[in-house]
């Protein structure tokens, strides 16, 4: 573990590639993955490469057939991979390609973790965020992808906590991740901490729909500069506190999941890996992944589920229940803003999400929590500044 870490701060783990990662998909051919793998398996061919799909997003995922020589499959790569980059021909994704490829880069020493697995990984490390994973094809493995709306049960979101203890566990009070300038702390860095005032153009688009008016708190619309207020608070909070931290997912939704065969989840897109404290992962999977009734009815017993599996892997300096507890009080505000800011063509359906945090928050007492007796610590004005809206959506703020 020591090892690995010590290696990624001093900057790419192939330092003899030439050049630059390809920006455009054009570039992706036999002969220039071949290049790029040879550092770490000397002797390799990709004798071809066979497009099976591409989707672009914020990333760009390639799944591809290949026919390698016997280097190839003597090292275990499979027939069917997915490439993660960027190569959506014009789409800017800052930084988190480069995250993600040094995240599995460094989860590659870690035994049985909930991860796909990856067979290669490299970056640039240049300031230019670019960076590639080789994966295994989650499309042709047997299983399934999640999705906001998929209904888990309480034995389901049991299972997926013990999953996301083990991953936390890797790292667990880890003094070295303090050394790794690449990994952002969570709440500590603009996406983050400007994640609500960034993205407030696509609340209000939310904000103007009929369902969304039926279940949200009037504060929203009198007053919502108290979601500002609370937000700024619940990072503030974090950044103060001194239990162990670890590597987190920092989006453990379960959309961002995939459930294998054996019924192990998986945990993917790692682009908002963080160093911080585990509670922002389980507030965000749990109130996600459960039923307002079933959340009523399990949530305690579920904090201890995760409490007891992560201990049981070593790691010292756990909170204890009603510690952990009042953490988890606070962090529905963080699953408010990202669903309210979420545009369901994007491929999660966002109302049961929005639901369920807004009703968590009000059994939590999480507003009045955070921001009762406490002085703003800014005051925007809620939309300047923000991420403009793309034209698909900039119509319904005109209407």
């Amino acid at each position: 573990m020591t090892d690995s870490l010590l290696a990624m701060a001093a900057g790419r783990p192939y330092p003899q590639r030439q050049g630059q990662l390809p920006r455009q998909l054009r570039d992706i051919t036999a002969a220039w993955l071949t290049r790029l793998l040879q550092p770490r398996y000397p002797g390799i061919e990709v004798l071809a490469l066979t497009t099976v799909e591409i989707r672009n997003g914020h990333t760009t995922k390639y799944r591809a057939k290949l026919e390698l020589n016997e280097v190839g499959r003597h090292a275990g790569i499979p027939e069917h991979v997915c490439l993660k980059s960027n190569w959506s021909e014009g789409f800017e994704s800052g930084d988190i390609c480069e995250l993600e490829a040094r995240f599995y880069h460094l989860a590659r020493s870690w035994n049985d973790a909930p991860l796909p697995a990856t067979y290669f990984t490299d970056w640039d490390a240049d300031g230019g965020g670019r960076g590639v994973v080789l994966m295994e094809d989650l499309g042709v493995a047997e299983g399934r992808f999640g999705h906001s709306t998929d209904h888990l049960g309480v034995d389901g979101v049991a299972a997926g906590l013990e999953s996301l203890a083990t991953l936390h566990a890797a790292t667990w009070g880890n003094a070295q991740l303090q050394r790794q300038a690449w990994l952002p702390v969570s709440m500590d860095n603009p996406v983050d901490s400007n994640g609500l005032l960034r993205m407030y153009n696509y609340i209000r688009v939310n904000l103007r729909r009929p369902e969304y008016q039926q279940l949200l708190p009037t504060w929203m619309y009198e007053t919502p500069e108290l979601f500002s207020h609370a937000f700024d608070e619940l990072a503030a909070f974090e950044l103060e506190q001194t239990s162990p931290s670890c590597v987190i997912h920092g989006d453990s939704h379960q959309g961002n999941s995939f459930l294998r065969a054996d019924g192990q989840r998986i945990w993917l897109d790692w682009q908002l890996a963080r160093r911080g404290r585990p509670w922002r992962d389980i507030a965000y999977f749990m109130i996600g992944a459960l039923t307002v009734e079933e959340r009523r009815a399990e949530a305690q017993r579920l904090v201890q589920v995760y409490r007891e599996k992560l201990v049981s892997l070593g790691a010292e300096g756990v909170l204890d229940q009603n510690a952990a507890w009042e953490q988890l009080r606070r962090w529905p505000v963080w699953g408010m803003q990202t669903w309210m800011s979420n545009m369901d063509d994007w491929g999660q359906v966002g109302q049961p999400m929005v639901e369920r945090f807004f009703a968590a928050a009000e059994d939590f007492e999480t507003i009045p929590l955070l921001t009762r007796g406490r002085t703003p610590r800014r005051n925007p004005t809620l939309g300047e500044g923000a991420r403009p809206l793309t034209a698909a959506y900039q119509h319904l703020l005109e209407r």
